[in-house]
């Protein structure tokens, strides 16, 4: 059975996944931004017995970026993003100048991440869903054996994700998740890239955006 752990990082707090099964793990969205985390993320990733096999990006703002470098270079791994991301990966460094918050480049991506595709590691294997309005190549993933959802910033406990952000569109955000999330089943847990843990059900019958607009 696979553990999907939350570490939460940065001035944006937002949530680091990491995922092991069978000896393997994934890192989704490194967010590790100030020497102190990145320095509790290296020693959280040394203490697992896993192996460090895949780097991946839900979607590029500068939150879910901070330590694309520190990893791929660690574990010695691609980066992997839908390629609609790599303009707002490009992009960071500049728009952590406008927050105050220097940004370091990211690894350029060595690996596209395509819809209906898998991300197969140890016992574990997500689906590639393709949830844009975030941001334009925003993905989730799911793994219908363990019941869960990787949203990134597309669903959140009780929300759902910007659009006010360059590359944001409200319709195609709520598209997305009609389409792509809601024909879930209900018990499927989600993991958000901020906030906390909740699931399609809940989101189902409390979400106000999704009930006044779905």
């Amino acid at each position: 059975m696979a553990e999907v752990h939350i570490l939460t990082y940065n001035p944006f707090q937002e949530n680091t996944l990491v995922i092991e099964s069978g000896g393997e793990c994934v890192v989704i969205d490194p967010g590790a931004y100030s020497p102190e985390e990145k320095k509790d993320f290296e020693n959280f990733l040394e203490e697992r017995s896993a192996k460090v096999v895949r780097l991946l990006n839900t979607h590029c703002h500068l939150d879910h970026i901070f330590s694309n470098g520190l990893i791929a270079e660690k574990y010695r791994l691609d980066l992997e993003i839908h390629p609609e991301e790599k303009g707002m990966l490009k992009a960071a460094p500049q728009i952590g100048q406008s927050y105050g918050i220097p940004t370091d480049s990211s690894p350029e991506p060595g690996k596209w991440l395509q819809p209906g595709d898998f991300i197969e590691f140890g016992e574990e294997r997500l689906k590639i869903l393709f949830t844009p309005g975030h941001s334009p190549g925003s993905v989730s993933f799911y793994s219908e054996k363990g019941q869960y959802l990787i949203s990134g910033d597309v669903l959140f406990y009780e929300s759902i994700g910007r659009t006010d952000l360059p590359g944001g569109d409200f319709d195609t955000l709520m598209a997305s998740i009609k389409n792509e999330l809601l024909p879930l089943p209900d018990e499927i847990v989600v993991y958000p890239g901020h906030g906390p843990v909740t699931s399609i059900g809940h989101e189902r019958r409390h979400n106000p955006f999704i009930r006044q607009y779905l």
